[in-house]
């Protein structure tokens, strides 16, 4: 299962509206054929596995990080390709989230005679597939809140001075996972702090996640690096009835896509509602690069579902530094939101923490 894992891994961010699967066929203790699912539209990764395994895969051992669909979408039923393969044993991951399926491939392949042991490294599967389960039960993109900071909690200087405060490891991870998800989203202040490119970049190229912007006054300058670059990622911007109507006509005639939203009680771009339309629009994923004032907000309408922050052994000293989120935190201890599933990786000197809420 772990190598399905690692095969499933390389699907990641390419396989929207399906989740990133992996699959391995074993015989006598000896892998005969293995596979993933690469992109929506092509076969899943038990029916890779299975042609590589071929007449081998007959009275074999199948692996799969994520149940069999037993449904027909724009491929056929992946239990359908297991039974007619021969397969004695299926080992699953975890059970489908969506509803169309959930539970209905094991219960095909048991009630056909086939051996099928679930879960197996249920963990690491749900972690996987995470940004598929909440938008397949909710309709809203999975949300990864990733910030850089000190030892003493400033994810900037006082001057507004952030790079670098991590190591060129940890900036190597997070291109690597900007490959991986669907959007990368920032906050105005970070564009006109930064103007960034929020691109992808690695030294095998990697993929370019759509670029989106939360702009409430649509403040974002026409010759911005994210409005310019020669890439097959859209550009979305979130913003509110305080952008100037002929800007935004200008911008969605280059391209770039406006969306409109009621303006929230702090004042800005509804968090919540953004979430429902990417949602819509079919993102799974979204990376949050944001600045303290957009990270504070997230935090407060509940949209963030995982954390990664990277922790570098730098102290700048003073009180006038931003910190991770700012705005009205908890009041309390008690009430501060804790992590689930706490992950610690060094990059460098640089730690960093991760966790799920």
């Amino acid at each position: 299962m772990g190598r399905a894992l690692e095969l499933a891994r390389r699907g990641e961010g390419r396989t929207r509206p399906n989740p990133p699967v992996g699959a391995v066929v074993v015989r006598d203790g000896a892998i005969v054929g293995e596979g993933f699912h690469p992109r929506a539209g092509e076969p899943h990764a038990e029916v890779f596995a299975l042609r590589e395994a071929g007449e081998a895969a007959r009275g074999a051992d199948l692996y799969v990080t994520l149940e069999p669909c037993c449904h027909h979408g724009r491929t056929g039923p992946c239990t359908e390709a297991v039974l007619a393969a021969g397969i004695a044993r299926v080992f699953v991951g975890v059970l489908d989230p969506n509803p169309k399926v959930s539970g209905g491939g094991v219960a095909i392949l048991r009630s056909a005679g086939v051996a099928v042991e679930a879960p197996v490294l249920e963990t690491e599967c749900r972690r996987l597939i995470a940004p598929f389960a909440k938008h397949i039960t909710t309709g809203a993109p999975y949300v990864i809140l990733k910030s850089a900071m000190t030892l003493d909690g400033r994810i900037a200087s006082g001057a507004g001075d952030s790079r670098w405060i991590s190591s060129e490891a940890s900036r190597a991870h997070v291109h690597r996972l900007r490959d991986t998800v669907d959007a990368i989203m920032v906050g105005i202040g970070t564009v006109l702090q930064d103007d960034p490119r929020l691109t992808t970049r690695l030294p095998e190229g990697g993929r370019d996640a759509d670029r989106i912007v939360v702009d409430a006054r649509l403040q974002i300058p026409e010759d911005a690096a994210l409005l310019d670059l020669h890439s097959s990622a859209a550009t979305v911007i979130a913003t509110t009835s305080h952008a100037p109507a002929e800007k935004i006509e200008r911008l969605r005639r280059r391209g770039v896509q406006v969306l409109e939203f009621p303006i929230a009680k702090a004042g800005g771009v509804d968090l919540c509602a953004l979430m429902q339309r990417l949602g819509a629009l079919g993102y799974q994923s979204v990376l949050l690069e944001g600045g303290a004032r957009l990270n504070g907000a997230a935090l407060r309408e509940g949209i963030v579902d995982r954390v990664q922050i990277f922790i570098a052994p730098l102290l700048l000293g003073g009180d006038d530094g931003p910190s991770l989120a700012a705005g009205t935190g908890m009041p309390t201890i008690a009430e501060a939101k804790r992590l689930k599933d706490v992950r610690v990786t060094r990059f460098g000197d640089d730690t960093l923490i991760e966790g799920d809420f």
